[in-house]
């Protein structure tokens, strides 16, 4: 029984590095239709800034001091995507070829931009000592650094439904979810919703490279690649446009995806793949999306 709470608990641990990804796609892509493969750029950013930070703040990192790292990072991977959004994607709305060509482009340049500054072994992260404790739950000693990022999401998770539900932007952004057509045809401009958006994505992918970077062992150029696909395909899974959506998807594929591990090795990512295509199949708009009119 403790084995079975130890895997789904580090389960929803690594589904909760995947949402932090994918939050902040969906909502990009739902809202402003761009598919952004700049986005794990946004992870990159973050983490490497929040190791700079880290590494700074002194050769013992306490709690105040990993979240404020993981908050700066956040910070500096929002203020990114949003500069791309303004400089770039603002001149490409409406052409897809072109935004994929061009968030490719800034994928690459990042990429090695970083590697050419800090090459592309792992550095080690700061964390607090915390970290390397174990907390006793139903007998199963799950790692402390899985709480922190079901934590994380969980906060995120909050914060979007509050900035949808009770704000006027949100309201903005449900409607262009909904309907961008109509939002445009209200006189309502919506450039401001864009921006938020992609500021958000980036802010999210940004904390998510943080934990991710603690979750990998360490700070690398190309810890973004394998989180990015599977926040595409927990996309996919939960719904264009549908935070909520993501949330449930990360979770279930974090899951299924260590239980398949720990019986067979290297089983887990086929079974995701047979997941993602039995959605697919039978719920093309994902679990908790819709179908556009």
């Amino acid at each position: 029984m403790d084995t079975f709470i130890l895997i789904g608990i580090t389960g929803i641990g690594l589904g909760a590095l995947y949402f932090l990804v994918a939050s902040g796609l969906s909502l990009i892509y739902g809202l402003m239709g761009v598919l952004n493969f700049a986005h794990g750029s946004f992870l990159t950013v973050g983490a490497f800034v929040g190791y700079w930070l880290a590494t700074k703040l002194g050769p013992e990192t306490s709690m105040t001091d990993f979240i404020l790292a993981m908050i700066v990072g956040g910070l500096a991977a929002g203020a990114f995507a949003l500069l791309m959004e303004q400089l770039l994607i603002t001149r490409l709305y409406e052409r897809h070829i072109d935004q994929a060509l061009v968030t490719v482009g800034v994928s690459l340049v990042v990429g090695a931009v970083l590697a050419g500054w800090f090459g592309n072994d792992l550095r080690m992260f700061p964390t607090p000592l915390w970290f390397l404790t174990a907390i006793n739950v139903g007998g199963a000693m799950i790692p402390a650094d899985r709480v922190v990022y079901i934590a994380t999401a969980v906060l995120l998770l909050i914060g979007n439904w509050i900035l949808l539900k009770y704000t006027r932007i949100g309201l903005i952004i449900r409607a262009g979810v909904e309907n961008r057509n109509m939002v445009n045809a209200l006189g309502i401009n919506v450039r401001r919703a864009f921006s938020t958006v992609f500021f958000l994505g980036g802010f999210a992918a940004g904390v998510g490279g943080v934990l991710v970077s603690v979750y990998s062992n360490g700070v690398s150029p190309l810890i973004a690649g394998s989180y990015l696909i599977y926040g595409f395909i927990v996309v996919v899974i939960g719904g264009m446009g549908s935070v909520p959506g993501s949330f449930l998807a990360a979770m279930m594929i974090g899951v299924i995806r260590q239980f398949a591990n720990y019986y067979v090795t290297g089983l887990g990512d086929f079974v995701v793949v047979i997941l993602l295509a039995g959605v697919l199949l039978i719920r093309p708009q994902g679990l908790l999306g819709k179908v556009r009119a």
